[in-house]
């Protein structure tokens, strides 16, 4: 990187997704000797699928966030630099960030920090609210989902809302120290602090964009890297702080168009970037300048808002199957099992009911009906059976039920009695509560700061 003489604002990134595995340290000491003005990062995605957001958890261990969060400010803290986390413990809840703060209330008394100040803000919406806003027509649903209705509202646990540059911007002029932020926008971790410092709202969101991901956005890939991004008034420039990587012309525009449905926009909420016109130029060997972003202004302000509801209980059963004959006919064994289920306790899929899925690795696990090789299954399989149902006990004796079935499925020509399939264990294992989203929609707001609460309070010694 350049020195310091005419620099822009320079964010360090530790890691694409805090406390989803841990950050890698080496890189990000090497970034903390570029004397970065902020180190920031997002700590949240809806990738964790819906569990998370339902039951008010986590999908990442506390050890590792703790592990993220201890790096980040002791490196923060002793450069004196702000520090911003987004969409705290996988899904911004209140509670998540209420642990966030708790951990650097620990962490501050741990090192005996200084006196710094925290500020932070909430994401969660009341479902109340949410019935009022639908009676005013101001809900839509997102991508081609329908309209939200009074039934899904009401299965829905949680709604977290996905706040803007606006909630972060605030708590920088409030002098904020160390930001914990409730569900947000990526990109607006990184573009807060930029449009903060007056830079240009194209190239400060497409710096958003190209940072949330740390070194996913270089190569070769490596997980968990951190990156360093700088920000003028006429480019976006990013460098890989792995020595063993680069961040080229094919990596960083790769990265811009990563989970688009159109490789060109980003949205949030008050507009969307155009990224059609974008200019990448390799700078160094492992630095990419990118000019030419645009920023578009909404016609008007729409928050997302994401939402899930609880399903049931859930066990877990796993069968393999190395026989050739069943394998070829794995699907008529499955719905021996389903029958034996059905037989058992009724039709499937009733609401309040049960629910028995398979998922069939060496055939079309991870692509279903869309994996090209379907007719072509490997030479053994292993069958993931899930059971869902009210209550545990009943989810575990249909889970039971659509696993040990396949034991005893009759296939013609079959004459043994020993059944077709193994066990990797004889009973079956119990998981997490099934959840599904109930709204991924938007809600209409007359300001982009009405449901992010902020607040700021003071830590250390």
């Amino acid at each position: 990187m350049d020195t310091l003489a005419n620099r822009g604002l320079r964010i360090l990134c530790p890691n694409g997704h805090l406390g989803f595995a841990p950050t890698k340290e080496g890189s990000f000491a090497l970034g903390l000797t570029e004397l970065p003005d902020m180190i920031a990062c997002d700590s949240g995605s809806s990738d964790c699928g819906p569990v998370p957001l339902g039951s008010d958890g986590s999908a990442s261990p506390l050890a590792w966030q703790t592990h993220d969060i201890e790096l980040m400010l002791l490196g923060a803290r002793r450069q004196g630099v702000p520090m911003i986390i987004g969409s705290a413990g996988d899904t911004g809840t209140n509670s998540r960030v209420d642990r966030f703060v708790t951990i650097l209330r620990e962490l501050a008394a741990k090192h005996s920090l200084p006196k710094f100040k925290v500020g932070y803000f909430y994401s969660e919406v009341p479902a109340a609210l949410v019935a009022d806003r639908m009676q005013q027509d101001r809900i839509a649903g997102l991508d081609g989902r329908a309209d939200l209705t009074e039934a899904e509202l009401a299965a829905t646990e949680r709604i977290v809302a996905v706040a803007g540059v606006h909630p972060f911007m605030k708590l920088l002029e409030m002098g904020a120290d160390v930001i914990i932020g409730g569900r947000s926008s990526d990109c607006a971790i990184f573009a807060a602090p930029a449009l903060h410092r007056g830079y240009p709202p194209g190239l400060a969101y497409y710096y958003g964009k190209v940072m949330e991901c740390a070194s996913f956005c270089a190569e070769p890939y490596a997980g968990k890297e951190s990156v360093l991004g700088e920000i003028t008034m006429d480019d976006v420039r990013v460098t890989a702080m792995l020595p063993e990587q680069r961040c080229t012309i094919a990596s960083v525009a790769g990265h811009a168009m990563y989970e688009r449905s159109n490789p060109y926009y980003e949205h949030f909420l008050g507009g969307h970037i155009d990224m059609r016109d974008c200019v990448y130029e390799q700078l160094t060997d492992r630095t990419t300048r990118i000019t030419g972003p645009r920023y578009v202004p909404a016609e008007d302000l729409r928050v997302k808002l994401e939402g899930a509801g609880k399903v049931g209980e859930r066990y877990v059963g796993m069968v393999g199957v190395r026989d050739p004959y069943t394998i070829s006919r794995i699907d008529e064994v499955i719905a021996w099992a389903r029958q034996a289920a059905i037989d058992r306790f009724g039709p499937e899929g009733q609401p309040g009911g049960w629910q028995l899925s398979y998922t069939i690795y060496g055939r079309d696990g991870v692509m279903g009906a869309l994996e090209p090789n379907r007719d072509r299954p490997a030479h053994e399989l292993c069958v993931v059976v899930q059971g869902v149902a009210p209550t545990a006990e009943m989810a575990e004796e249909i889970t039971i039920t659509g696993s040990r079935q396949m034991f005893y499925a009759r296939l013609p020509d079959v004459k043994g009695t020993a059944g077709g399939v193994a066990f990797l264990l004889d009973e079956v294992m119990r998981a997490s509560p099934a959840y599904r989203w109930t709204l991924n929609h938007t809600m209409r707001v007359t300001d982009p700061m009405e449901l992010f609460p902020t607040h700021m309070i003071e830590v250390g010694t």
